[in-house]
């Protein structure tokens, strides 16, 4: 087995030790009096992060995307439009569920490494009456732009449509009021801002997203990924066996453990962490000659987007990183393939002993190529 990379990929990150440790505890059952006390505690952990009072918060197996499919498929019916906002990869991918479901999907779009507008959706729901659901990304990772959920979802509210937020890389990152500003489905993940493990996915749903399923006779799509499944498992054995499939008994207890720290710390000081790093990690690149691919007013603090320089390729810096100083970083996606590089500040890359020795290595690979100059 190759010796471990320190990570600094926008997800997953490394994890403390003690969300490690957890995984390794001995199984235990995913029902009875014992998981319920566990599984409670994990939903109350949740919610303030969520900031959330709902009871239909459900942890489900699977990564982000699974979530985003199950909302996407229960809302959205064959030959129905969806619009989706588009400025980056994982905008472009709820276009692609939605098609996968026979939906049309209308992409309110915005070119990669900019916000989306609030008063382009709202023509946009002017002009498509019949699409009765909105789906978007908070934090856009292939770009790193952070888009104005709050004032989108205010949009979407005021004109009467249901929203779905793809919250996965900025959920315990930055903040998000679900409740507040009416998102109707929120989707997040464990191995991203809340810094656990892959494998777990999170979903809270609101009175109106109900509301418009309920409406309709068809019962959706599916039956593992179908919202009603869950909602009707949750009611009826809420007490003793909360969902309908056997969860990863060892994950919840290792994003239990990450989420006790967060909030025995206080989400403020965990967005903090992150603001601090990605401010560090923009000055000391901007001060080796790199240009930083998205302006501060609108960037993720979670994940530092890093344009590609004309002196070398960025495959031979992440490949020399990689190789000579055990240190992943990410790339570019899709359309942004080779143009930029992505740093995420996830777990310990936030604090300064894994920062740092990312500077000496950047500045140690910009040696070897004669760029010294530049330092």
């Amino acid at each position: 087995m190759p010796a471990h990379l320190k990570l600094f990929t926008p997800g997953p990150g490394d994890v403390d030790d003690d969300v490690l440790t957890a995984m390794a505890t001995p199984v235990i059952r995913h029902y009875g009096p014992e998981w319920m006390e566990i599984y409670n505690e994990l939903q109350g952990l949740l919610r303030p992060l969520f900031n959330t009072a709902r009871d239909d918060l459900f942890v489900v197996p699977g990564a982000a995307s699974a979530l985003l499919d199950m909302a996407i498929g229960s809302l959205v019916q064959t030959g129905e439009k969806i619009i989706t906002g588009s400025n980056g990869f994982f905008g472009d991918r709820l276009s692609d569920i939605a098609h996968g479901y026979g939906a049309t999907a209308v992409p309110f779009s915005a070119e990669l490494g900019q916000p989306l507008d609030p008063e382009v959706l709202r023509r946009l729901l002017r002009e498509n009456p019949e699409a009765k659901v909105v789906a978007l990304v908070h934090h856009e990772t292939g770009t790193t732009v952070l888009n104005p959920l709050r004032d989108l979802a205010a949009v979407t509210r005021e004109a009467g449509r249901v929203l779905i937020v793809d919250t996965v890389s900025s959920l315990g990152g930055v903040e998000v009021r679900v409740d507040d500003w009416g998102l109707d489905v929120c989707v997040t993940a464990a191995n991203k801002c809340l810094e656990a493990l892959p494998g777990l996915g999170f979903i809270s749903v609101g009175p109106r997203a109900w509301e418009l399923m309920d409406g309709r006779p068809d019962p959706g799509h599916g039956w593992y990924l179908n919202l009603r499944t869950w909602r009707k498992t949750a009611h009826e054995r809420g007490t003793w066996h909360p969902t309908p499939v056997t969860l990863p008994v060892s994950n919840v207890l290792a994003v239990l453990t990450s989420l006790r720290r967060i909030l025995r710390e206080g989400p403020e000081a965990h967005f903090a962490k992150y603001v601090r790093a990605s401010q560090i990690v923009r000055r000391e690149l901007g001060a080796m000659g790199f240009e930083m691919f998205v302006p501060e007013a609108y960037a993720s603090p979670v994940v530092t987007a890093v344009r590609a320089r004309p002196e070398f390729e960025v495959a031979e810096m992440t490949q020399w990183l990689a190789r000579e100083r055990g240190l992943a970083i990410g790339g570019g996606l899709g359309a942004l393939s080779g143009k930029i590089f992505r740093i995420g500040h996830l777990g310990p890359a936030a604090g300064d002993a894994y920062l740092w020795e990312f500077f000496a290595a950047m500045r140690a690979f910009l040696e070897t190529r004669g760029l010294a100059k530049s330092l």
